[in-house]
């Protein structure tokens, strides 16, 4: 860094000096300037433009040197710019890069120019002003804007503070036009950007200065000094002074307007009384207030800022009152006091005292306004009497003459079509009250009237977005008086008027000629009304015109050839200066670099960061000592004596901005730390982009990782394969059911705690010598034959071929190789000798060798004219046809007796079935019945059908049919469907009344079956097998995950199962997900961070701590972090579809092939393989194992991974966790010694008695006494010099509370929804809980402060919540003082660090102070929640809509009931706290309704507990089948909201509840994934109801969720329905809309269904409910177990046992 000190004027040896040919493409080769003629392109606008002579003139002069030009005002400067900027750009081309600055000193001037350039070149153009937020950019966003413009327009504050930074530099500029550039004087911006950049850069750009008048203030005394500002003017801009000495010409172009003086008679003092009686009643008003001050108890030299506002706003007030009874009258005086009180704030402070404060601005308003109403005889009636007699007002004083006088102007106007008047006037108040007040005349109602002003902070200005409507009107000529202050005078561009009438006299040259300017109509006038009489304003006027005539002919007098300049005067100053980027500060902007350091150091309502100065005389000199607020970087600073305290003040500043920048507090552009982005801050974003990473409306396509455990190399090599051997024992809870068991054989051995959730699984102690081809071929024979196909059709022939007729089909993949055999009756837990059920596996072998031999079964016969007999035949076995106690198969011949659940193999089809008995009386010759139900049939009998069809000839057809039970699809048996179904009812499986659905049996003859040797129970465990495997691959996938995580201690293991749980979404529809584990892993993050942060940079303060770690915890990190481990190939993201699960040798029937363009199984992370598409499915895997996932999910499987860890192994686990993650938040022990030490300088003695006494109520006594002083000193204490506060501690103190408050829910809840969950931390978690802990405990007595205004409210808080019992609902609309709750967790923080990060030691400390901790049971939801929530469950429409209102937001929330509208107001100091407000009105109002909702969620199985109307519960099933009705009355209905007795029956729901009875007519189609159901009725006519239409949807998941996902398609779908219902054109609309917005819910619930039905198909009571919205309702207990059955699922438990002993198996 270089401090450059004070500069000479030698150092800038003719800075002057320029060669303005360097820049020009073509110089001229002539000596003479004059003669130099530049070429142009004349063709400037789009339309008609061309040069005029005079423009021409000033252009070319402007090209030869730096110029400033002097014209009247109007638009011809700007076109004159626009030609040089074209003239530039194509000369130099802009390349290498370089910039046009165009600088206008106000917003609106930026605007105007920047519409003009942009229409007017071809050049990239761009507008720069404060409120687009540029003063909070950082260097990324500059560097894009200069790399993607050309011409940059700003306010010249922008450009300086953008040099000074170091964001822009004059290098790369190499044009600068300034308007209005007569500014450059003094400190204005304009001057400083000259003097401190563009004078001393060494590559300095052309100037081009414009504006109207050279002279700065009021006028000049003499042709002398004239010259003297003109000369110093030419300096600053190393310019000299160019205008037109034709005014013929000038004037041609633009008409002259004709100046005329309106005299008005002086003001007769009338209204003395009146005055002294408003002077009175201000007087009263401020000594209520002072008053009301002085009872705030408070004894601190500290004052609050807010009284001393409303002292001035009081002062203000009467300020205006009275000079518009001066200058306008009574009538407008009378109008200024509404105007008054409509700016009025509206007051919700909690301090009573304060809003009684606020509240005396407001009644001196109301006692001004009486006080005036008296002096008006008829009120405002009075304004109706100017047109009749003015000369009668006037004399009464209801006007002034001034006023009079302008009515008489307006009046002389004529049509009001023709006229365009500006009307400038000193004050906004004069503005706002002339323009109402002509707004009431009725003479001038032709007129249309507004009012101009600038944006300040006044409350009387205007937006600037009113301000561009208000001046598009007045150009577009619907506004005909536009009644405006010197904002129009300052630049904003106005069309051309017919008058300009200055009711005010003009102050300066500038603003005279200006506004003169803007009449610029053929016959225009210019007005300017003066006072009879009045020397002095005659005085000045006259002063003002000879100040421009010597202007002008000082002006004209130059010669621009001839003209010296004279060097700038460079005053002597202090720079600092970054080596790294060149940014500066100086001792003039050093004061506002330390007040903006101090704004963004963190602060409260009670305490606003501020520097403090104090200055000391030394002799002559003095010597300023800063002292910046107890969270800075440091507290005190002495500055070097200097000759006035102003400077003083500057050095010490100047001082202090350079300690602040070698301490890191500042970065290298010189702003405050937090303010740009760090280093290693990654996520700024650029203004207009999309969402980015870890967003949940991104998409990313990612691959999925290969299990290694089940990858072998033994599928071609047989001999000498050792495989570890897993049992696999089912056992049901129904004592006939029996499965049998299997056993894993695989070449990896898997982890010990795989499968330790639901399943016990352990290594047994057996070598198993098996033939492994033999295996093989069964493995390939039994689950192609469920679950695929024996039989495939070539694609070539289009024949049919045996599967396994080619040994060597490539059926086995080498990353998916293991066994899964059948076990011998022995192979039970218990017994430890058990073998592999090798019979049956023999026969299965059998099976296929028999099906190889018969080659003809593969062909097609249907198309062949040979028939071939059946393969009984071929078998010649010996059988007695004669006895009928005999059966032949294919294979062989059985006993009748032996067939019962005899696994048999149909030879046409490869399906496989098991027997269920013989059907007597039938044969192959009986009549087919195949779809007789539905079509006739074509063939006359059974044997005739396999011929037909098959071309087989039965050899036995006189043989009975068998009756064959189909087998059927695996089904997904990891979810229990009837959870929610059991948790409803406890009846016993023997009392439920179920409904038997018609089994789907197959009859066939029996020399078409192939027996196979195994029992029925390894059949039904097969169904059993795909599911488990699939839950046994998600362990080994987990496992396989804890692997890669390395670091660990040997001295603990997470569990598999507890990954499993981390990697697992919602969207699986298992019975666990990472959500609670996220929940967990969040506070764990988010603590170990904020130690880590707190004890690493102690110098920090708590806004920047706070910065740094919401980067470090923010999705988009957390994203990174993930994908760099990988970790979005080891999540499960969707539900499991057993039609897709492949085992090995298995041949896949359902292809997904891969469309995404990758070859590789991972996906490249790259921005093509993200979307934002809504349509993309996410979930969903291609054969390649490629699936969309939501960007959001990784970063929450990265804190679930930290939650798991947290649970199994502590915080040192999460931490050497993150550590593999690459997040660095290590707890080095030196750190916190070292905070320690730190914190013992604090000097405690005098509050040691303060000390004691906390520590008393606490019950911890602090090693180091200076943590707990600074835990409870609050920032306000700066006046006492103290040089610490609570702010730090209360960062890391949060994150304590938080991790332990979350930690003991987690362990206390353990079945509750993860929402839930969610809720029961925020109501723990949150300031308002820990202020009432504080009072309650009484530690708010303890908090150290010098602000009165706290002091009241902590006042005020403890006595509204003084009772014994301290209820959420009790305070919902009171709040306690932040300040409060930071104590709480400043301590928590203090005692963390004292007892060396000992968690269990805080939470020893606060469980009991924080207890009662909120249960599921006393739960109570923020209203505005609550009241959502309400309206989700009821159907209604709730509309919001909030206004700001100065600092205070009003609320109004509108809910439509059936018969009535209810509408609920707010205020707050936010929206958030102004809905809030809202809807408790709204709640109250609900309730007084009878309409209630439970906020207890969790009462019943739903999660809504609701008081059932009478006669709900009965009548719904008696109506359809009465014998059902005593089953049905003993089950609980589920219903999301109802209302009480009699009024339920006026407002009907819009969401009810309804079962289905056992005899509906309604068919539910198979979908083993739903247990609950939703109607949407389509809307009809009274006279087609019956054949309307009704839609089922089933949905994949459990109810909760599906309620949570589904309410907001439910909300638009019915507004769709209410639309329908009131417009029959919409009925297609709403049935199109159905289908599209259940397309869009497959992509979370992939098995749900939507099924369309007639009504006259549903039942009555779901018809008689469709009358309403949506119906939602779930199964009776014994459909449901119908469903449960397809899916091979019963009320069992599956259970894998096994025994460990031994390395393996060979």
């Amino acid at each position: 860094m270089k401090n450059t000190g004070k500069h000479s004027p030698g150092a800038l040896a003719n800075p002057l000096k320029r060669c303005f040919e360097m820049m020009d493409s073509n110089p001229s080769s002539s000596s003479d300037p004059d003669a130099m003629e530049v070429d142009i392109d004349i063709d400037i606008a789009p339309g008609n433009f061309r040069p005029r002579e005079y423009q021409l003139k000033v252009f070319q002069v402007a090209i030869r040197q730096n110029t400033i030009v002097v014209l009247n005002t109007g638009p011809s400067k700007t076109m004159i710019a626009i030609m040089i900027i074209k003239h530039i750009a194509s000369s130099c081309n802009l390349h290498p890069k370089k910039l046009i600055l165009f600088l206008a000193p106000t917003d609106h001037l930026v605007h105007q120019q920047f519409q003009v350039i942009k229409v007017h070149t071809n050049l990239q153009v761009q507008e720069y002003y404060g409120a687009k937020g540029v003063d909070e950019w950082n260097v990324k966003f500059w560097e894009k804007e200069v790399n993607e413009h050309d011409v940059l327009i700003m306010t010249p504050q922008i450009l300086l503070d953008a040099l000074r930074k170091a964001f822009l530099s004059f290098e790369i500029v190499c044009l600068m036009i300034i308007d209005e550039c007569h500014h450059a004087t003094g400190n204005h911006p304009y001057a400083k950007i000259m003097k401190e950049f563009y004078h001393k850069s060494g590559n300095k750009p052309k100037i081009f200065g414009m504006t109207a008048s050279t002279i700065i203030g009021k006028g000049v005394s003499s042709p002398m000094d004239c010259k003297g500002q003109i000369s110093e003017l030419e300096s600053i801009l190393d310019s000299q002074i160019y205008t037109m000495d034709d005014k013929v010409e000038l004037e041609e172009v633009i008409p002259c307007a004709k100046e005329i003086y309106k005299f008005y008679d002086p003001e007769v003092s009338l209204n003395l009384d009146l005055k002294a009686n408003l002077e009175s009643s201000l007087q009263k008003y401020e000594a209520l207030l002072l008053e009301l001050q002085g009872s705030m108890l408070s004894d601190y030299g500290y004052t609050d800022d807010k009284y001393k506002a409303l002292q001035r706003r009081l002062s203000n007030d009467h300020a205006k009152i009275v000079y518009c009874l001066d200058n306008l009258g009574l009538i407008c005086a009378y109008e200024a006091i509404q105007v008054c009180l409509e700016n009025a704030p509206y007051v919700t402070e909690e301090c009573e005292v304060y809003r009684r404060s606020s509240l005396q601005c407001k009644y001196f308003l109301e006692d001004a306004l009486s006080i005036m109403r008296a002096s008006l005889p008829h009120g405002s009636e009075s304004l109706s009497d100017i047109g009749s007699d003015g000369l009668k007002a006037k004399a009464a004083g209801y006007i002034t003459p001034k006023f009079f006088e302008l009515l008489q102007i307006f009046q002389s106007f004529g049509e009001a079509r023709q006229v365009l008047c500006l009307i400038f006037v000193e004050r906004i108040i004069a503005a706002k009250v002339i323009e109402k007040v002509i707004k009431q005349l009725s003479f001038l109602s032709d007129f249309t009237v507004a009012y101009l002003t600038g944006s300040n902070s006044s409350d009387d200005a205007l937006a600037p977005k009113v301000q561009k409507e208000i001046m598009e009107s007045f150009c577009s000529g619907k506004v005909n008086l536009l009644f405006a202050t010197d904002v129009v005078e300052k630049g904003i561009h106005v069309p051309n008027c017919s008058s300009v009438i200055h009711f005010d006299l003009p102050k300066t040259v500038r603003g005279y000629v200006q506004s003169r300017g803007w009449a610029r109509q053929h016959e225009s006038q210019f007005i300017m009304m003066l006072e009879r009489g009045n020397i002095k304003q005659r005085e000045q006027v006259f002063y003002i015109i000879r100040s421009e005539h010597s202007m002008t002919e000082t002006t004209i007098s130059q010669e621009p050839s001839t003209s010296i300049l004279r060097a700038s005067s460079i005053e002597e100053t202090y720079v600092y200066y970054v080596d790294a980027t060149g940014a500066s500060v100086t001792t003039d902007s050093s004061v506002s670099l330390i007040h903006r350091y101090c704004e963004k150091l963190p602060g409260d309502k009670y305490f606003t960061p501020k520097p403090m100065f104090q200055f000391v005389l030394l002799g002559d000199s003095y010597q300023c000592t800063l002292t910046l607020p107890p969270n800075a970087a440091f507290q005190s600073i002495t500055g070097p004596p200097s000759r006035n305290s102003h400077l003083s003040k500057q050095l010490a500043c100047f001082v202090a901005c350079k300690k602040l920048h070698q301490m890191g507090a500042l970065n290298n552009h010189l702003l405050p730390f937090d303010e740009a982005s760090s280093e290693n801050d990654s996520s700024s974003k650029i203004r207009g982009s999309t969402s980015g990473a870890g967003t949940t409306k991104r998409k990313e396509l990612h691959g999925t990782v290969c299990i290694r455990a089940l990858s072998g190399k033994w599928g071609s090599k047989h001999e000498g394969t050792t495989f570890h051997a897993y049992n696999i024992h089912f056992s049901c809870n129904i004592p006939d059911v029996h499965y049998s068991s299997f056993v894993l054989l695989i070449e990896s051995q898997l982890d010990d705690d795989v499968g330790n959730i639901e399943m016990e699984l352990y290594l047994v102690s057996k070598f198993v010598k098996s033939s492994v081809a033999k295996a093989m071929c069964f493995q390939q024979f039994f689950f192609n034959g469920l679950f695929g196909k024996l039989f495939i059709r070539l694609k070539s022939s289009g024949e049919r071929k045996f599967l396994l007729q080619a040994e060597e089909e490539p059926l086995w993949n080498p990353s998916n190789m293991y066994l899964l055999l059948p076990l011998g009756p022995s192979g039970v837990p218990s017994d430890k000798s058990w073998t592999i059920n090798w019979m049956g596996i023999n026969s299965c072998v059998s099976a296929v060798k028999f099906l190889k031999k018969n080659a003809w079964l593969s062909i097609d016969q249907s198309n062949s004219g040979r028939g071939n007999s059946s393969p009984h035949k071929m078998n010649s076995i010996e059988a007695d046809c004669n006895n009928t106690n005999v059966i032949h198969l294919a294979n062989k011949s059985v006993a009748i007796d032996n067939l019962r659940e005899m696994v048999v193999l149909a030879i046409h089809t490869g399906r496989i079935y098991s027997v269920l008995h013989v059907i007597e009386g039938t044969s192959a010759e009986s009549p087919f019945d195949g779809n007789s139900d539905v079509f006739p049939s074509s063939y006359s009998s059974f044997a005739d059908y396999f011929n037909k069809k098959y071309g087989i000839i039965l050899m036995h057809p006189g043989q009975p049919l068998l009756l064959l039970k189909q087998s059927h699809n695996a089904h997904n048996l990891l979810v229990d469907f009837k959870k929610g179904a059991s948790s409803r009812t406890n009846l016993d499986a023997s009392n439920k009344v179920g409904v038997q659905r018609q089994q789907s049996h197959v009859h066939m003859p029996p020399e078409l079956l192939v027996s196979i040797d195994v029992q029925i129970n390894i059949l039904k465990s097969f169904y059993l097998l795909p599911s488990l495997m699939h839950r046994l691959e998600s362990l080994m996938l987990a496992s396989q995950l804890k692997e890669e995580i390395t670091d660990l201690p040997i001295d603990f293991k997470v569990s598999s199962s507890l990954i499993l749980e981390a990697i697992t979404t919602l969207r699986c529809n298992e019975s666990f997900s990472m959500e609670r584990l996220e929940l967990l892993g969040d506070s764990v993050l988010k603590y170990a961070v904020s130690c880590h942060l707190f004890l690493k940079y102690p110098k920090k303060h708590e806004g920047q701590l706070s910065a740094w770690r919401s980067w470090a915890v923010c999705n988009s990190t957390l994203h990174k972090l993930g994908t760099d481990r990988n970790l979005q190939g080891y999540i499960r993201d969707g539900a499991f579809d057993p039609r897709r699960w492949i085992a090995p040798g298995q041949c896949p029937i359902r292809a997904y092939p891969c469309s995404c363009g990758v070859d590789t199984l991972e996906v490249p992370l790259k921005s093509k393989f993200q979307t934002e598409d809504a349509k993309v499915v996410i979930g969903k895997c291609c054969d390649k194992g490629h699936r969309w996932m939501g960007s959001k999910t990784i970063s929450d499987c990265v804190e679930a991974l930290i939650g798991a860890y947290y649970v199994g192994g502590g915080l040192i686990a999460a931490l050497h966790l993150m550590k593999w993650l690459g997040i660095d938040a290590t707890l080095d022990p030196s750190l916190v010694n070292e905070a320690i030490t730190a914190a013992a300088f604090h000097s405690y003695i005098p509050k040691n008695d303060e000390i004691e006494a906390l520590e008393s109520k606490l019950g911890y006594e602090f090693s180091v006494k200076g943590l707990l002083l600074e835990a409870i000193t609050h920032a306000s204490e700066q006046e006492q010099e103290v040089g610490y506060c609570y702010q730090r501690l209360e960062f890391l103190g949060d994150s304590v509370l938080d991790i332990l408050i979350t930690w003991h829910l987690y362990k206390s809840h353990k079945e509750i929804d993860p929402g839930e969950l969610t809720d029961l931390r925020s109501a723990s978690v949150n300031n308002e809980k820990f202020a009432q802990a504080s009072v309650k405990h009484n530690l708010h007595q303890h908090l150290q402060h010098c602000s009165g205004f706290l002091l009241s409210q902590i006042t005020g808080y403890v006595n509204s919540v003084s009772g014994s019992d301290i209820s959420v609902k009790s305070l919902q609309g009171v709040k306690g003082p932040k300040a409060l709750g930071d104590m709480v967790e400043s301590v928590a923080g203090a005692i963390l660090i004292d007892s060396k990060l000992n968690l269990d030691e805080v939470w020893r400390i606060f469980k009991p102070i924080l207890s009662p901790i909120v249960t599921p049971d006393k739960l109570e939801l923020p209203p505005l929640r609550e009241l959502i929530e309400l309206c989700d469950s009821l159907g209604y429409f709730l509309k919001e809509n909030c206004i700001k209102k100065g600092e205070i937001v009003h609320a109004e929330l509108r809910l439509q009931l059936k018969d009535v509208l209810l509408v609920g107001e707010g205020f707050g100091q936010n929206r958030k706290a102004a809905k809030g407000q809202a809807a408790l009105h709204l709640l109250k109002e609900l309730e007084s309704r009878g309409i209630l909702y439970s906020k207890r969620r969790k009462q019943g199985p739903e999660g809504v507990d609701m008081q059932l109307s009478p006669g709900m519960g009965t009548d719904i099933c008696s109506q359809t089948n009465a014998n059902a009705s005593k089953q049905v009355t003993q089950k609980k209905l589920r219903i999301a909201a109802t209302q009480l007795h009699a009024k339920s029956n006026k407002n009907p729901t819009s969401m009810d509840h309804a079962t289905l009875s056992p005899d509906s007519k309604l068919k539910i189609p198979e979908n083993p994934y739903c247990k609950s159901f939703y109607f949407f009725a389509l809307p009809t006519s009274a006279n087609n109801e019956e054949h309307s239409s009704l839609y089922l949807f089933l949905p994949s998941c459990s109810s909760d969720y599906s309620r949570r996902s589904m309410m907001p398609l439910f909300m638009r779908l019915s507004f769709l329905q209410q639309k329908a219902l009131r417009h029959k054109t919409s009925l297609k609309a709403f049935n199109g809309a159905i289908k599209k917005n259940f397309d869009c819910m497959n992509t979370f619930m992939p098995h749900s269904r939507l099924i369309k039905r007639k009504r006259n198909q549903v039942p009555h009571t779901i018809q008689m409910k469709c009358t309403h919205l949506i119906i939602h309702g779930s199964f009776p207990t014994g459909m449901q177990e119908g469903i449960m059955e397809r899916s091979g699922k019963r009320e069992s438990k599956v259970e894998i046992k096994g025994e460990k002993d031994g390395d393996g198996c060979s």
